[in-house]
């Protein structure tokens, strides 16, 4: 409905500028009346077809003038509009004594105060956060944050899609809030709009989660409306929102957690605290282990932990299937994680009763004669 009546408006101008250049063409340039329609009919269609380029690329503009708006904080709007203030004020009283050399003096005059405006509204907004602290209630918001559960934790899009953060979250290990910027959850929905099955699954499972956690009255998430419009990639935008409101990450890409712990940020890692509350066992210990496949050597047998390491029996390669009580051997440590290496515990009857002897001939003796 909206774009026919643009349509119609746009096209009705274009006949209103179509008919006043008929009517000047032929009275100023007394043209035929065939070439006065040809003229008007000319102009017409030219004022419809660059009237609508233009319509069509302010709206474009605009789209991505209020897309940008809602990507960035209050925070940074703010300082954005204070450090264009500093900036214009500083521009005018540097100005004014350039204003009074003739020549070049308006030229100067008119760059200064450009670039003033510009270097105020830049330091405004990739300083806007360092700026919102030094307010008296963002102070007082800092102190009740701090009494209320310590600082915050920006959640990845590794760390949704991988799942473990609910449980965690659950736990009660994490202190204070858990932070998901708006763009990770652009990413999740482009990665749930994926054309690959892998990705698309991968991506709806981490925005289900994201919902899930968002929705459970134990779990303190909050989606924070921010953006980092210097910054393409979501890794580095990640990376300097933790440096401006001083937080920590949880992450389990790698490349993010070396990059982050070189910025000094504080990086908690999934897959470090899963390794870390794996159960420790020595050699010399005992277990129960499930036999599930067959080992990469003749004879061993193959079985997992809860927490998903790794238990080679030795000899229990036709033990498919059954629970066997083991005896650790030896624990290695390898990059894809830690190897246990076990043998059966062979059951010995030593009793008296299993013991068989054989026929000899005994003869009563009578001790008494």
């Amino acid at each position: 409905m909206y774009k026919k009546f643009m349509f119609s408006s746009l096209l009705l101008f274009a006949l209103i500028v179509g008919l006043w250049v008929s009517y000047f063409a032929g009275l100023y340039l007394h043209l035929a009346v065939v070439w006065r329609i040809v003229a008007g009919l000319a102009a017409t269609l030219i004022f419809y077809m660059v009237f609508r380029v233009m319509f069509s690329a302010a709206r474009r503009g605009i789209r991505k003038f209020n897309r940008l708006l809602d990507n960035t904080s209050l925070e940074i709007i703010i300082g954005g509009l204070l450090g264009l203030t500093v900036g214009v004020l500083l521009g005018l009283i540097t100005c004014y004594p350039l204003s009074f050399i003739r020549g070049l003096g308006g030229y100067l005059t008119l760059t200064i105060f450009m670039l003033c405006g510009y270097l105020g509204l830049r330091i405004g907004t990739r300083r806007a956060f360092e700026l919102w602290q030094l307010l008296p209630i963002s102070h007082e918001k800092l102190e009740s944050h701090k009494k209320n559960g310590g600082t915050c934790k920006v959640v990845d899009t590794s760390a949704i899609i991988d799942g473990r953060i609910y449980d965690v979250a659950l736990s009660r290990f994490l202190e204070g809030n858990l932070l998901v910027p708006l763009f990770v959850v652009e990413e999740l929905q482009h990665i749930a709009d994926s054309s690959d099955n892998l990705r698309r699954a991968k991506g709806r499972r981490g925005l289900e989660l994201l919902s899930k956690m968002n929705q459970h009255s134990d779990i303190k998430i909050d989606i924070i409306e921010t953006d980092i419009p210097e910054e393409k990639e979501v890794d580095m935008k990640l990376i300097r929102l933790c440096k401006q409101i001083n937080a920590s990450i949880i992450t389990n890409d790698y490349n993010l957690n070396k990059v982050a712990e070189l910025q000094g940020i504080t990086v908690l890692n999934i897959n470090e605290l899963t390794n870390a509350v794996k159960v420790v066992v020595y050699p010399g210990e005992t277990m129960s282990i499930s036999v599930l496949k067959a080992g990469r050597e003749p004879g061993q047998g193959v079985g997992y932990l809860e927490d998903g390491t790794m238990v080679v029996v030795e000899d229990a390669q036709h033990e498919l299937g059954n629970n066997l009580e083991v005896l650790v051997t030896s624990v290695f440590q390898t990059a894809a994680g830690r190897m246990i290496f076990t043998r059966k515990i062979k059951e010995e009857e030593t009793s008296l009763d299993s013991i068989t002897l054989p026929n000899v001939k005994t003869q009563e003796v009578n001790l008494y004669g």
